[in-house]
């Protein structure tokens, strides 16, 4: 069992903090946050009929400062951007009361803001004192490890879940209610449980079957229970032990969708060429020269499918960054071949032997 395959499809008690330093670097594909939102709740809450309201007032989102509540942040989201592999992304759900704060530590850890996604509640909580608009959304942040991540997103596959329509950032979405919401004696478990719907939004959107999910609080196990039906991997981490028993439990009874159907076919992925493999089928020749686009640079073909420019060798991607300055850059569109007078993009040749050579496109590693 691998280093990290100890922690997998586990939800462990404990500080997520110390937890987290556990696992190894770069080793989680997808982080979701859902961390305390520091509610700041002086007195209680009624209803005009003068009964109760059952808000949020645990003891683990009490924090007696800004100061506080920043260092607590700050500290999980750097274990959070350690162990995020460089391609990955994380969400980070919040309310106005802590958003803004976990957004500016974000980019001051340098992760790199993809969107901010409104969660409007179809049948949000009135204000029932009538002093201030009635607060009917959540944000969550979209973020890559840096701003050079290539992060992972299935735009074809939320616009078919869309019904054809371009997935945008409001996802109107009604509370967690009904059964799914876990109740003990009649009283819900979990003051924030998030509902499923939610959940399934943002795996789906930004991870692949078999990735490893993480949740530094799990809370009531939503994160855990959607990722295991959506044939994820997940880890959780909670330190309240009633919260852990229940999430245990529900994604215990919670089914998983049968492989064959979780491929995202949509997303019509080719299969991994690599540049060697054009040497082998002789659709590019050892010692022959590609070209830039407009012939203003080139390089020579090795044996081992690196090219050599300016007595420097690397991968077609290398030296096409090397050449434009920059930390990466795709080959694949950059060089050229020259055929009967004429520039040929190493991308058609790829695509000659994928018609050629490959019957199927359904294969489990892809590449660029």
């Amino acid at each position: 069992m691998s280093e990290i395959g100890k922690y997998t499809n586990k939800i462990i008690q404990g500080d997520c903090i110390n937890l987290m330093k556990d696992l190894p670097d770069n080793s989680v594909d997808l982080v979701f946050a859902d961390p305390p939102y520091n509610l700041q709740l002086e007195d209680e809450l009624y209803r005009p009929n003068q009964t109760k309201v059952d808000a949020v007032n645990d003891d683990w989102d009490d924090f007696s400062s800004f100061k506080e509540y920043d260092y607590f942040t700050k500290n999980w989201l750097e274990e959070c951007k350690r162990i995020l592999k460089n391609d990955g992304s994380i969400w980070v759900i919040g309310s106005y009361h802590n958003i803004f704060r976990v957004g500016k530590l974000m980019q001051d850890l340098g992760f790199w803001i993809l969107n901010d996604i409104l969660w409007i509640k179809t049948n949000p909580m009135p204000n029932f004192k009538g002093t201030r608009f009635n607060n009917a959304h959540e944000t969550l942040i979209w973020a890559s490890k840096n701003k050079d991540s290539a992060y992972n997103f299935h735009y074809k596959s939320m616009k078919a879940f869309n019904t054809g329509k371009q997935m945008r950032s409001d996802w109107y979405i009604p509370l967690c209610n009904g059964k799914e919401r876990l109740k003990v004696n009649g009283e819900k478990l979990h003051s924030t449980q998030k509902p499923e719907d939610l959940l399934y939004r943002v795996i789906l959107s930004s991870s692949d079957k078999g990735d490893i999910v993480l949740d530094p609080f799990m809370g009531s196990g939503t994160t855990g229970a959607v990722a295991k039906r959506l044939g994820r991997k997940y880890i959780g981490f909670e330190k309240e032990e009633k919260y852990v028993q229940a999430a245990r439990e529900r994604i215990d009874n919670t089914k998983a969708i049968h492989q064959k159907h979780l491929s995202n076919p949509i997303e019509n992925r080719k299969p991994r060429v690599p540049f060697g493999n054009l040497i082998t089928k002789g659709l590019i020749d050892v010692g022959e020269k590609v070209y830039s686009k407009n012939k203003k640079y080139s390089a020579e073909v090795s044996s081992d499918g690196s090219l050599i420019w300016k007595n420097k060798a690397g991968s077609i991607h290398g030296i096409s960054a090397e050449i434009l300055n920059k930390k990466r850059n795709n080959g694949w569109y950059f060089w050229h071949v020259e055929r009967d007078d004429e520039l040929i993009c190493i991308n058609d040749l790829r695509e000659k032997y994928r018609e050629k050579y490959i019957d199927q496109y359904n294969e489990t590693i892809y590449g660029i």
